[in-house]
């Protein structure tokens, strides 16, 4: 059928409008295709994954089956029955690999100190005989290592006898599981991870005024300028970019030791008259990250003055008003997108943050990155760091929330 005798309003037509939109639509999809599935592997799939590791607590579950299965009806408070000695010499002698034996060591120190020496004691000792009864298996266990009869050992083998624990997730926002049930804060001396968090956010947060106050002018400048200039002024922005972190960090810490340049230009003006301590504190952290991360908030409000139209704020001061009244009153809340954008992306680019501070900060100067890295390159605890990686993931997410609300409701009142 041709087209010539599609009359308008027939079946036939709408049949091939729709034939035509669903082409269309399939295209779409096929062109979209590739991009879903990059951002299916690179990001749903590890955030996916993070979050398992977080509550998923596989080495006891996996090699210490039998010991809580025994342990199962316990109290947590009576001495622990003689099955479970005997179930846990089984579970013990059923561990072919010594690394197998490491994990379950390692996992149980962080619930109760000592553990891993009386695991790995204990281990090295078997086998402790065949056919033993529970009682006998009890007091061979107790003669290769006394401390078997502490309860705390037991308490955290049954605390962590299932495959899923929220005890990571705890340990993050400085909670924990008692012993015998129920969940309480930590000690005071113990609670690091709240103040780890609060110091990120109060890091990222003067970061991210810095460089409002320093790109709003310059952002303003540019967006002022003609398209030729502004173009050749934007490129020195964006050569940042182009380096590498570790060379612009490098950089700073030649920049701001107390023979640097900065000291000997501050006191060769007279500003100072010694040298300032710029390194391994707050300030070379702070100094660094608005450095590294000021274009981020240069180009949102620079797109975002270029158009708004130069007449309106004209108009304002042509009408009476004060140049500066009318800047802050008409201009400035016309650049509140830019303003919101580029805050967002500088706050939750800061907040991730791991190679400046530890470079260029002291103890009291790392963010909750730093311990993530630590938790996986050095303490081999994959639960604690994707824990801490979920807390920081949860803070983002939160954070973007409000920013949308905020957003939203600027739109509806507007």
């Amino acid at each position: 059928m041709t087209t010539a005798t599609l009359v308008l309003g027939t079946p036939e037509l709408r049949r091939s409008l729709a034939r035509v939109e669903q082409r269309k639509r399939w295209l779409a999809i096929a062109l979209t295709l590739p991009l879903l599935l990059f951002l299916l592997a690179t990001l749903l799939v590890p955030i996916a994954a993070l979050l398992q590791r977080a509550v998923e607590n596989p080495e006891i579950a996996k090699s210490l089956t039998r010991t809580g299965d025994a342990l199962a009806g316990w109290d947590r408070r009576s001495p622990p029955p003689a099955a479970a000695f005997a179930a846990l010499a089984a579970d013990l002698g059923a561990i072919t690999e010594g690394s197998d034996a490491g994990a379950v060591a390692r996992r149980l120190n962080t619930e109760a100190s000592g553990a891993r020496s009386l695991i790995m004691g204990t281990y090295r000792a078997l086998p402790l005989g065949e056919n033993l009864s529970p009682d006998q298996a009890r007091a061979k266990m107790l003669e290769v290592d006394e401390r078997w009869s502490d309860l705390r050992y037991w308490q955290a083998i049954a605390k962590n006898s299932s495959r899923w624990t929220p005890d990571y997730l705890l340990t993050a926002v400085d909670l924990k599981r008692r012993a015998e049930g129920g969940i309480t804060v930590v000690e005071p001396e113990q609670r690091v991870f709240s103040r780890i968090l609060l110091r990120t956010f109060e890091i990222s947060l003067v970061v991210t005024l810095w460089c409002l106050v320093l790109a709003y002018p310059l952002a303003y400048w540019l967006s002022t300028l003609p398209a030729r200039k502004a173009n050749v002024l934007m490129i020195l922005v964006l050569v940042p970019f182009w380096t590498s972190i570790l060379v612009r960090v490098a950089a700073w810490i030649v920049l701001l030791q107390r023979e640097g340049l900065v000291n000997k230009s501050l006191m060769g003006l007279s500003i100072l008259n010694e040298p300032a301590t710029l390194l391994f504190n707050r300030t070379g952290v702070v100094i660094a990250m608005v450095h590294i991360l000021l274009p981020f908030m240069i180009l949102p409000l620079y797109s975002v003055m270029k158009s708004v139209p130069p007449t309106y704020l004209r108009a304002a001061i042509s009408l009476g008003s004060p140049p500066l009244a009318a800047f802050f009153r008409v201009y400035v809340p016309q650049t509140w997108p830019g303003i919101g954008a580029g805050g967002l992306l500088v706050f939750i680019l800061s907040i991730g943050y791991y190679v400046t501070p530890a470079l260029l900060g002291g103890a009291d100067d790392q963010m909750l990155s730093y311990y993530i890295a630590q938790y996986t390159n050095v303490d081999i605890n994959w639960g604690m760091a994707c824990a801490l990686g979920t807390v920081l993931l949860v803070a983002t997410l939160l954070l973007y929330g409000v920013y949308r609300r905020v957003v939203k409701s600027e739109l509806s009142l507007g």
